[in-house]
């Protein structure tokens, strides 16, 4: 084949695997939005995904023989992907509009969702990823010409495509989203697919680069391809087809299995961002591609013989597996987070650095066995694209096995390092079969055989606990923990508090925050008139949704994306959250909280989402202008949509992003203080229709009825409320300028990731302390209090209580920067506009809030 034309081909194969896991991204990502982000959900995604990449491989490669131009098919391949991918976009708009009326049959049987889900998601993902199966298997075949180049030229096509994929993974983390928006990502893609495939027909007919620098081909070119089929050229080969079957279905089984684990194990000390997930998985891919042209190498050695070569490659292959674990905690320090106060461009140099000392000789070694396996075939010369069609088919339905078994069924039951252990035995486990086929006596097939049935003995007996799954500081004590499908989770005692810990590096909350968790719902529940139902998205130790008990509602739902972290707020957090799974009027879900919200079948008073850190992946879409049209339409009539922030989590970019998509979706926002105090504040964003404004009178009954006191003085009451009043963002026009947050356009999920580090660095700061009060400060100046219509029906020593909070957050942010005098000045202008003959008592120390601790 002329270089030009080969070199075209390998370019058009290399753009294919990039499509290809461009899709495969936004796929899994728009699923998770029209599902839930949950891991069955993802989990769900990819089975349907992969199972039609091993369907299309199957038939593909038994077509390919028969076939006058491989070439020009797999041109058609590709055509039919970015036809199929097109449609997508009808079919999301037709789920729209058919599965609330199809969930809603399906009910509350867990079986019919999964089949109602599974269904749908076929529709979209089988059939392009049915005609990406057969894009190898058309290609081995166009390419492989020469007798005895099965292997080397089969190794390298696989790490060609394996290494596209790799640079797909890496735009569709860093940059297509940002720059093109998901849809403009996805039309990309497409466009990919339409210029591969009209360049592969082109190519096959001769009708672009015109092979002017052809030369004489091998000699063995002209030798016939050999038509036997593929289970005799296994067994001319000394492996019956079902081995021929067995091993490529083992090592896809234990390859995803174990990027699974290590998946998990690197949420433990990473940002766990879409950044760092795409460092990871390019990481892994890379490793793979590099596995593949290993196998290149090695299929080029003329001795050892090949069996052997396997044999090793096995035996090596399931001992970085059972080591990593300890390998793992010894280049991470420990668990120790990766790139502690490093600048963004630093943070992912750490990150990547770490990720290609833990995966990249295990991934090698796991990328060796698929491709190395055509080596054995050669001597029988079999068709390519049916060996290759059948090798990838079996393989991929391993993977698909391999990820759910170590999703769902491995790591609740044994942990990361446990089921890292079951993966590794796989490989000897996998040896066995090929020792007792290799052509020496029995006697020494036995010997052979010894220690390989011994080490398999061995990681099964094996159950040392392996390294700890969450750390803990001097001051700690780790009362249980959680190593579940969506995360690992724990509750550790912190001197006389207890909080919740996920992934070792995020807070969900705890008792050393009990006040300002209680007035999540305390603030919005006192300002409605009269709250019958309340919605809470996110629950975490389940203190802030069960303080809604305290007050005569009739319905709670509560969803909690993580089962783990509701097993462990039901079984520790009992005497604090007022009998929340025990009060009938609660209903706890581990759902995700906006698919539940969105089908909902009910109309809430109050919607209260909880804080969220802005970086994690997936979090984002909670901050997006369709989630909140999705929680306006729930809201009941003069509802309340209640969106908390975590300041210390948030840059003035993120805060102004949020408020803006808000600001779009509600006619009135304004905010409200969840506390006073100086540093590490949150605050909510509260979204009503046009005309609801604040209820003194409902403040003043609730307080009674809370405190059980019907003589307390109206003005008390008031004034202990509306200084938490921070102003009206709406009115103020204070973010108008600043980006709005979609679905489509991701802005938090992809800015957050990088304000975080700047601020590690000490290039940004959070939004607390004195820019706080200058916020504060701002949204009084363009709407006072007295011209706020949110703040109507007060009379006008009330407005007074407004200007009060904001006087005593000053007095806290001048203490703490030590400047007394000026905090005393603060303090005498709160008492004075206040009801209070003296301060409220010192704000409680955030120490169990929910947070993010980047060292210990």
């Amino acid at each position: 084949m002329p270089r030009l034309v080969l070199a075209a081909t390998a370019g058009l194969f290399l753009l294919s695997g990039f499509a290809a896991l461009v899709y495969q991204v936004l796929w899994v990502r728009e699923l998770g939005l029209l599902f839930g982000n949950t891991a069955q959900a993802a989990a769900l995604a990819i089975a349907i995904f992969f199972a039609g990449l091993a369907a299309g491989g199957w038939f593909w490669g038994r077509l390919a023989p028969q076939v006058r131009s491989p070439l020009k098919v797999f041109g058609l391949l590709e055509l039919g992907v970015a036809a199929t991918a097109v449609g997508h976009f009808v079919l999301i708009d037709l789920y729209h509009i058919i599965y609330p009326a199809l969930n809603a049959a399906a009910g509350d049987a867990a079986w019919a969702t999964t089949a109602l889900r599974a269904s749908l998601g076929a529709i979209v993902l089988f059939p392009p990823a049915f005609l990406m199966g057969g894009t190898l298997p058309m290609m081995g075949q166009h390419l492989v010409r020469i007798t005895g180049r099965l292997a080397t030229t089969g190794t390298a096509v696989y790490a060609l495509n394996t290494f596209g994929s790799a640079l797909g993974a890496l735009a569709a983390g860093f940059v297509l989203p940002p720059l093109l928006g998901f849809s403009g990502a996805y039309l990309l893609a497409i466009g990919i697919d339409l210029f591969v495939g009209l360049a592969a027909i082109g190519l096959a007919m001769g009708l672009v680069l015109a092979p002017t620098d052809a030369r004489p081909q091998d000699a063995a070119a002209d030798q016939p391809r050999n038509t036997r089929s593929t289970a005799s050229a296994a067994t001319s080969a000394g492996l019956p087809a079902r081995l021929v079957a067995l091993v490529p279905f083992v090592s896809g089984a234990a390859t995803l299995g174990v990027e699974v684990l290590w998946t998990r194990l690197f949420a433990q000390v990473l940002q766990n961002s879409v950044y760092t997930y795409a460092v990871v998985l390019v990481a892994f891919l890379l490793a793979l591609s590099l596995g593949s042209l290993t196998a290149n190498a090695l299929a080029r050695l003329r001795a050892p013989a090949p069996r052997q070569v396997l044999l090793l490659v096995l035996a090596a292959s399931g001992a970085v597996i059972a080591a990593s674990p300890w390998a793992f905690h010894a280049v991470t320090g420990g668990l120790a987070y990766v790139g502690a106060g490093a600048s963004w461009l630093e943070y992912l140099g750490a990150v990547s650095v770490v990720a290609l000392l833990v995966m990249v000789l295990p991934g090698i070694l796991l990328g060796i066995t698929l491709p190395y396996l055509l080596r054995l075939m050669e001597a029988a010369r079999p068709e390519p694209g049916e060996i290759l069609g059948r090798l990838v088919a079996a393989n991929t339905a391993g993977a698909i096995i391999g990820s759910l078994a170590a999703g769902f069924l491995l790591l609740p039951w044994l942990g990361v390092s446990g089921s890292l252990l079951v993966l590794a035995t796989l490989y000897p486990a996998l040896m066995l079969p090929l020792i007792l086929r290799e052509p020496i006596p029995w006697p020494h097939r036995v010997i052979y055989a010894t220690p390989v049935v011994a080490a398999v003995a061995g990681l099964i007996a094996f159950r040392a606990a392996g390294p700890a799954a969450t750390t803990l500081s001097a001051d700690e004590r780790l009362l249980e923990v959680i190593e579940g499908t969506h995360a690992t989770a724990a509750v550790i005692e912190r001197g006389e508090h207890r909080l919740i810990r996920v992934n070792n590096f995020y807070t969900l909350g705890g008792t050393g925050a009990l006040e300002s968790e209680r007035n999540q719902t305390l603030i919005p529940m006192m300002t409605h008139p009269e709250p019958r139902s309340v919605f809470y998205l996110g629950m975490g130790t389940g203190i802030t949704a069960g303080t809604s008990l305290l007050f005569p509602v009739e319905r709670v739902d509560v969803c909690e994306l993580l089962p783990e972290v509701v097993e462990l707020a039901e079984r520790h957090f009992a005497p604090w959250n007022q009998g929340l799974f025990d009060d009938e009027r609660a209903t706890v879900r581990a759902e995700d909280g906006h698919h539940c919200l969105r089908h909902a079948d009910t109309e809430y008073d109050l919607i209260i989402s909880d804080l969220f850190t802005p970086w994690k992946a997936g979090t984002g879409n909670l901050y997006t202008r369709e989630h909140y049209e999705t929680g306006r339409a729930r809201l009941a009539e003069d509802g309340l949509f209640v969106q908390w922030l975590p300041l210390y989590q948030l840059t003035e970019k993120e805060l102004g992003t949020i408020a803006r998509t808000m600001d779009a979706v509600f006619p009135q926002v304004v905010m409200w203080r969840g506390d006073l105090f100086a540093d590490g504040s949150i605050i909510a964003l509260v979204g009503t229709e046009s005309g609801v404004t604040v209820d003194p009178d409902a403040l003043v009954a609730h307080g009674r009825s809370l405190a059980d006191n019907p003589a307390l003085p109206e003005d008390l009451l008031q004034a202990v409320n509306l200084r938490f009043y921070a102003g009206n963002v709406s009115l103020s026009g204070l973010f108008d300028e600043a980006p709005l947050n979609t679905h489509d356009r991701p802005v938090v999920e992809y800015q957050a990731p990088r304000s975080q580090r700047l601020v590690q660095a000490g290039e940004e700061t959070w939004m607390t302390g004195s820019r706080l009060g200058f916020l504060y400060q701002n949204l009084a100046e363009q709407v006072p209090p007295a011209e706020d219509p949110y703040l109507a029906p007060l009379k006008d020593d009330a407005h007074g209580y407004v200007d009060a909070g904001r006087h005593y957050y000053f007095y806290n942010v001048l203490r703490m920067n030590e400047r007394h005098d000026l905090a005393s000045a603060q303090l005498r202008q709160f008492l004075a506009l206040t009801p209070f003959d003296q301060p409220p008592g010192d704000p409680e120390a955030p120490t169990t809030r929910s947070s993010w601790e980047e060292g210990r």
